[in-house]
């Protein structure tokens, strides 16, 4: 399992971050490891790094899946990240925008926000207490966790896109730990 932004996570009292297969892989405070925390798709560039989001659901931020990048536009991938979150939890927006989409997609209700610059959030399974067109600001409540079974248990599916394509949520995250590379040696 791995936990950010609680005591005990990533970044905190007994987080740590290590390499990990594609990508980074997180230790949380419990032992647990996470892999793949931030997926190897490439540099953010200057607008993903521009974009700052907040987490949809209250902490604990337990990661059940990580994003995983498609190999082409159709095929399998997990174009998004699962967050532990309990029946009826209230889901906030990540940060603020319009409202595009607040209905039933095949068998569950999502709620997706146009951020401006490309950037649009899509969460599922949200039953919605916003509407198509409305305003939102970031924090603001959106709806609530409904019933569905994606996740083995109670989740939230928060999925990120740029210019219509998909990005791991963890670029855009303002509370993930971003890696710094720093020269060696003197000169």
């Amino acid at each position: 399992m791995l936990v950010a932004g609680a005591a005990g996570s990533l970044g905190g009292a007994g987080g740590v971050l290590v390499p990990g297969v594609g990508g980074v892989a997180g230790v949380s405070g419990d032992g647990g490891v996470g892999v793949g925390l931030v997926s190897a798709i490439g540099p953010p560039g200057e607008a993903a790094s521009a974009f700052r989001a907040e987490w949809p659901v209250a902490e604990p931020h337990v990661l059940l899946r990580a994003f995983a990048a498609p190999p082409t536009a159709f095929a399998a991938g997990h174009r998004g990240i699962d967050i532990a979150a309990d029946p009826d939890e209230q889901v906030v927006a990540p940060a603020a925008g319009v409202v595009t989409y607040a209905a039933v997609v095949v068998d569950r209700p999502v709620v997706s926000i146009d951020h401006g610059n490309g950037f649009v959030s899509s969460l599922e399974p949200v039953t919605a207490v916003v509407s198509l067109g409305q305003t939102v600001v970031a924090g603001q409540p959106i709806g609530s966790v409904a019933v569905w079974s994606h996740c083995a248990v109670s989740c939230i599916h928060y999925g990120v896109r740029l210019d219509g394509q998909y990005v791991s949520p963890m670029l855009v995250l303002a509370s993930v730990p971003r890696a710094v590379l720093l020269p060696i040696g003197g000169g």
